[in-house]
């Protein structure tokens, strides 16, 4: 199918329930273009074509997203006996004994899984290079990053592979992926979908998983698809009023936005993220909204609480693997970044751990309070243009000045993690130099609805699905 990239994953579906295409064939059509791309770009970590072709040999579910190929994130989500490294040495042989609920989810959506993209080790930096796999290059320019954690899926999106593919957000890592790449990026509101069975929350409740997409509409599909707790879940998000997929095209009425355009951070933002910002509020006037510039800055307290629960969290998932392996923990299991963040747990106590959460969660409350006047708050997706490759690297040589470039990168997502609020990233603006720069839209915790309904508008009104990288 030469037009294979003209649809996206519910076209996709559509062909093969019509019989113009088959399973087999998208899946044909993906490989091909991870055969001419993926040497220079590096997006997959694993490839798995025999278990797709038997995938669709025994009969596929009928779902939203029947045929459609489909990549999983290298982290946390688990297939039995398919490798599973989280991006590290450490779990480089790991093999899961059990499927992730999401797992089981996409496959009754339909979804034909061939393989699994890059992410940085434990999905600890806003760039996609490890040690083990090496580098994930952005296919608009590949001398700079697509983002991380999810690099290698807005790489795939992006780079035509497939319409759609997994990713997961604990600071940023959907947002700012789909700001680099020209993609668009949902992530839902803590506890919408199910980390089961093998935990109850990311990162002390800051992380969630999704996808980035080509449409807004398919994400919607794929949240229907997938929302929900599972058996056991410690909490859950409030079911929508109808389905997200209604969202999309129905009307909005007129919108209260906020517009900030100072990270909440303190980090500086790079003129180009704010013309990106500025753009986005006159094209949401020009829609009947009304905007509003106001800021929120929340407690310095958020940077220590947050690092204490990312630290923690994951210097016991080295522990552990360390434990199952038979052997004490080593600084050369991992990379120099991700032990020297880990390295902030040593003077941490319980105690501290309970603080952050009691921060984040105070957090949470202040902004709920900021969004009572606001249907949507709209900022910069990052507070800069997607850096080049190296510059955000677990391995860089000068640790304290890639942690400041990351600070500034992730100064306007990761309060959304901490507040557990939904957020998107819309593409809707490219600098000078041909790079996509995110626009953030903000909602209030458990309504996904009123932002699918605006950045379906937003997608109407300023479109970008044919808005392709060269050579891609």
């Amino acid at each position: 199918m030469n037009e294979y990239e003209n649809y996206d994953g519910l076209g996709l579906a559509e062909l093969v329930k019509s019989g113009e295409t088959s399973a087999s064939e998208l899946l044909d059509d993906a490989l091909l273009r991870v055969d001419a791309q993926d040497g220079e770009l590096g997006a997959l970590v694993l490839r798995s074509e025999d278990d797709a072709r038997a995938e669709i040999e025994a009969g596929l579910p009928d779902g939203p997203f029947t045929g459609v190929p489909w990549l999983l994130k290298d982290l946390h989500l688990s297939i039995p006996n398919r490798p599973l490294t989280n991006g590290s040495n450490l779990f480089a042989d790991y093999l899961p004994d059990e499927e992730s609920e999401l797992v089981t989810r996409y496959r009754r959506a339909g979804l034909v899984t061939f393989g699994r993209t890059h992410s940085p080790e434990f999905g600890l930096t806003c760039t996609t290079e490890s040690r083990l796999h090496g580098v994930t290059r952005n296919p608009w320019n590949p001398a700079h990053t697509s983002g991380g954690s999810s690099g290698g899926a807005s790489t795939a999106v992006s780079a035509g592979y497939l319409p759609l593919a997994n990713a997961s957000d604990g600071g940023g890592s959907i947002r700012i992926p789909a700001s680099c790449c020209g993609l668009f990026g949902m992530k839902p509101s803590r506890g919408r979908t199910p980390m089961g069975p093998q935990s109850g929350e990311g990162w002390g409740g800051m992380s969630a998983v999704h996808a980035v997409t080509r449409s807004v509409r398919d994400s919607a599909a794929l949240l229907d698809a997938t929302a929900g707790p599972d058996l056991g879940a410690p909490y859950a998000a409030q079911p929508p009023a109808r389905p997200w997929l209604e969202e999309v095209g129905a009307a909005t009425g007129q919108l209260r936005i906020a517009l900030q355009t100072d990270t909440f951070n303190g980090l500086p933002t790079d003129p180009d993220c704010v013309a990106a910002a500025r753009s986005a509020a006159a094209l949401c006037e020009s829609l009947g909204h009304i905007v509003e510039e106001k800021s929120f800055t929340p407690d310095d307290a958020m940077r220590t609480a947050t690092i204490t629960l990312m630290a923690a969290n994951t210097r016991a998932v080295l522990e552990d693997r360390a434990a199952a392996l038979g052997r004490p923990l080593s600084p050369d299991d991992v990379e120099p970044g991700t032990w020297g963040m880990t390295g902030f747990t040593e003077n941490s106590t319980a105690r501290d751990y309970a603080r952050a959460v009691r921060t984040i969660h105070a957090v949470g409350r202040a902004f709920a309070r900021h969004q009572q006047d606001y249907d949507v708050i709209l900022t910069p997706t990052m507070g800069a243009p997607p850096p080049e490759i190296g510059v955000l690297s677990l391995s860089h040589p000068n640790p304290a000045e890639a942690t400041e470039t990351l600070l500034q990168v992730i100064g306007y997502t990761q309060l959304s993690n901490a507040t557990g609020c939904p957020a998107a990233s819309v593409p809707l603006y490219w600098n000078k130099a041909g790079l996509p720069i995110g626009v953030q839209l903000i909602g209030r915790i458990d309504d996904e609805a009123t932002l699918f309904r605006l950045s379906a508008q937003l997608e109407k009104a300023r479109p970008w699905f044919h808005k392709r990288p060269t050579g891609a």
